[in-house]
């Protein structure tokens, strides 16, 4: 049984499960206006997620770096890479990297897979609610190895 509740900027869902009846809460906080975007400016650390040949065109990956954050790393069809974070702020489920890769308007986005919302790769910000934005992390290719960036 799963339920949900929205007040102010939280978004928090109970799960039970009917074979222990434990409950499970998790928190999403919707963000304000859109951050400026990681650069590799700020990196204070690279991690390996993946073979660069691993990542097919409109597709991506998940990948959990050293300090427990989820990324979805994605290859768009004219090969450019993007890491964000692999949690649907709408629903708290890390499900982004199975999300559809392609282009609004000519913005490279990443389609929630659940409720369809779209999200800007270079930005993070969801073109359909402006007032929610996933974490962007800068993204490299170094000896056939995508890196993805930590602050």
């Amino acid at each position: 049984m799963m339920t949900a509740s929205m007040t102010g900027t939280a978004m928090t869902a109970t799960a039970m499960t009917a074979t222990t009846m434990t409950a499970t809460t998790m928190t999403a906080t919707i963000t304000g206006p859109a951050q400026p975007a990681r650069t590799a400016q700020d990196v204070a650390q690279w991690v390996p997620v993946c073979r660069a040949d691993d990542l097919v065109p409109e597709q991506g990956v998940a990948a959990l770096l050293p300090d427990l954050t989820q990324v979805a790393v994605v290859r768009t069809f004219t090969g450019e890479l993007y890491a964000v974070s692999n949690i649907d702020p709408f629903t708290g489920a890390g499900v982004l990297a199975r999300g559809i890769v392609g282009d609004r308007g000519g913005v490279p986005v990443l389609v929630s897979p659940l409720h369809k919302q779209a999200f800007d790769l270079s930005t993070g910000v969801c073109l359909d609610d402006q007032n929610v934005v996933l974490d962007t992390y800068p993204v490299r290719v170094v000896d056939g190895m995508v890196q993805v960036g930590l602050a």
